[in-house]
């Protein structure tokens, strides 16, 4: 249900420029697609190690937020306008919510880029992180430009960058790799992920690719869709084949063992 809903409201924001359909606003879209991330780990991971990851989730984005909007030593001199709702401190309650949202699909575009690699060992761990922190600032390299031009926060001094500081997508890397690597590192004890059809495991990645081509097909900045092919559109790309080349694996992998 949540993914039905999350693939319509990114349909609604690809198809912006030539048809106007209904939607729900930045806070509505963000509670849809958060909660399409918990229920979707929640099945994959179980209730305690996605409580977990979105523990440390929340924990890590809102301290480096509220050190980074009262220093500007994180992601540079920024402050959040009233757009996202009521705050905790400088911080709207929304954007904890809203890291988790978008760090679950990037966690699985990174699991299925590294598959055949012991990502639950001490380096496969931190493998992991780097890949997945890189694939999420991939994607803020498209997103932060645009909801910063729509008034969502403001950038106090600009930046090279589309108005933004380079000195941003740095903290987004500190910000999710420690995320990453805080919850790989409390799961380090094995864990039998639950029995689920792949194309079940699969729908984070797809989700992050039709974002990638939402980028791709509308932005109010047009030298993003460029941007958006290569930031997401190629990891979108190699994990939906890594995937599609496990499934295949896998189904030959189960014909051989039925025929023995």
């Amino acid at each position: 249900m949540f993914f039905v809903g999350i693939m319509y409201l990114i349909f609604t924001e690809a198809v912006w420029l030539w048809l106007k359909l209904p939607d729900l606003g930045n806070i509505g879209f963000t509670l849809v697609f958060v909660l399409f991330s918990i229920t979707h780990c929640t099945v994959i991971e179980g209730v305690r190690r996605t409580g977990l990851f979105f523990a440390i989730s929340a924990i890590v984005s809102y301290v480096l937020e509220e050190v980074g909007v009262r220093t500007g030593l994180v992601f540079g001199a920024y402050h959040y306008s009233d757009m996202l709702g009521a705050k905790l401190g400088h911080v709207p309650i929304l954007i904890p919510l809203a890291w988790f949202m978008m760090i679950y699909p990037s966690w699985m575009v990174a699991r299925a880029l590294l598959r055949g690699i012991d990502q639950e060992s001490n380096a496969g761990n931190v493998a992991r992180a780097v890949v997945a922190a890189c694939v999420m600032t991939g994607w803020d390299v498209v997103m932060d430009p645009g909801m910063a031009a729509s008034g969502n926060w403001i950038w106090e001094k600009g930046g090279a960058y589309f108005g933004v500081p380079v000195h941003n997508y740095f903290g987004w890397l500190l910000t999710t790799f420690l995320v990453y690597w805080i919850a790989g590192f409390l799961w380090r004890r094995r864990h039998r992920s639950s029995s689920v059809a792949p194309i079940f495991e699969a729908l984070p990645v797809i989700v992050y690719a039709f974002f990638a081509v939402r980028y791709v097909a509308a932005n109010r900045i047009h030298a993003l869709q460029v941007v958006a092919l290569f930031s997401m559109g190629l990891p979108a790309m190699l994990a939906l084949m890594r995937v599609g080349i496990g499934e295949c694996n896998d189904g030959s992998v189960t014909r051989v063992h039925t025929s023995n």
